[in-house]
């Protein structure tokens, strides 16, 4: 996106209506080239999100990296090194850029999160460690180091937090995990508390996955190819999200947040994540148009981002008068056959197995590169 070709009037009103909105999406020509801090300046673009899937596409191309990669194979360092190495430098690169954001924001936007090795998904301690080292190699104050919302990660989640390094909670499916999420962070400024920490320091997203949902729900109720299941495709996402909006509400309005607020903490944000329609058969903004609620984030890939700048239909508050509808549609999903609690699961295990996948594939495009340039990378 350039500047020239990004109307800004929806996300204006997106911002005017509580939505920060970030970019899923970092590469190391999207920096030098100036793209990212275009779409600081002019593009409402407020945060940044990486993922395992996208440094893979952005390293595997090579484009942008074979500088750092030569000098990293002439340091013969490993292939974990050398990957860590460039997504820590990318990370800190765009930390930069969104500093201004983040100065401007007390620091609520102006974020870059990056995320632990997806491998160490189901170790607490193995977590813990690395979003360590990932705080203290990009060293800035705007990082968030992201973690899976897996069983093992909740109580790294709070350890994390209780260290004082800000967390963007990743793969979260269910409205049961997102409340054991919320309670995780809870947990971790209570720690942060004891140990006298500063809470306004500490900022937290817990990122809800939406466009995901649907798919593999829609996929449910297409084989199931009755009427109404039909006319169920494309609500179970929204009427998860919007759900989960409503347990932020309750959470973040109950007594044990009242002390915790009293003593300058942050709310922990939704974020809108996945946000990108599967279906073509959908409007290309559905899950920014019906996804606008006082207080979220909504990160979107460049095509959404686009769009939405585009023709985003932006009309206020579409979440919390929902929340009725949002319940009977889940319910008449149920009624098809289509077990949620089954459908979140496996979407939680798919999400971690296409985050290793991918950051195997950057691997071994690493050690091919290191190894091209006569170093074996092992």
């Amino acid at each position: 996106m350039t500047e020239a070709t990004a109307p800004a009037e929806p996300l204006e009103r997106l911002a005017e209506a509580g939505v920060s909105v970030w970019l899923d999406d970092l590469s190391r020509t999207r920096l030098t080239s100036g793209g990212l801090a275009g779409l600081v300046r002019t593009g409402h673009v407020v945060g940044v999100t990486t993922n395992p899937s996208i440094f893979q596409a952005a390293i595997g191309s090579g484009e942008g990296y074979e500088e750092q990669l030569a000098d990293l194979a002439v340091r013969g360092v490993t292939v974990d090194e050398a990957v860590r190495m460039m997504t820590t430098a990318d990370v800190r690169d765009a930390a930069d850029v969104l500093r201004p954001v983040y100065d401007a924001t007390g620091g609520r936007d102006g974020r870059v999160s990056i995320e632990v090795d997806p491998r160490l998904a189901h170790d607490t301690a193995a977590t813990v460690a690395e979003a360590r080292q990932l705080a203290w190699l990009v060293d800035r104050p705007n990082v968030m180091v992201k973690i899976p919302a897996t069983r093992a990660g909740l109580p790294a989640i709070t350890e994390v937090l209780a260290l004082g390094i800000s967390v963007n909670v990743t793969l979260i499916f269910s409205l049961e995990r997102y409340r054991e999420v919320m309670d995780a962070y809870l947990a971790g400024l209570e720690k942060a508390q004891a140990a006298g920490l500063d809470l306004a320091s500490i900022h937290s997203v817990a990122s809800f996955f939406v466009s995901r949902v649907d798919g593999e729900i829609d996929k449910r109720l297409e084989k199931t190819g009755t009427d109404e299941a039909l006319a169920l495709r494309g609500r179970a996402a929204l009427a998860n999200a919007r759900l989960a909006y409503e347990a932020y509400e309750e959470v973040f309005g109950g007594p044990r947040w009242t002390a915790l607020g009293g003593a300058r903490a942050n709310r922990q944000r939704p974020l809108w994540a996945s946000t990108g329609v599967k279906d073509p058969a959908y409007k290309d903004t559905l899950y920014v148009d019906e996804l606008v609620a006082p207080g979220t984030v909504n990160t979107m890939p460049e095509a959404t981002l686009r769009a939405a700048a585009d023709h985003a239909d932006v009309r206020g508050d579409t979440v919390t008068g929902g929340y009725a509808q949002a319940r009977a549609d889940l319910a008449a999903v149920e009624r098809q056959g289509v077990s949620y609690d089954d459908v979140v699961r496996q979407l939680e295990d798919e999400g971690v197995a296409k985050f290793e996948a991918a950051w195997g594939d950057l691997l071994d495009a690493v050690a091919l590169s290191l190894r091209s340039k006569g170093v074996d990378g092992e």
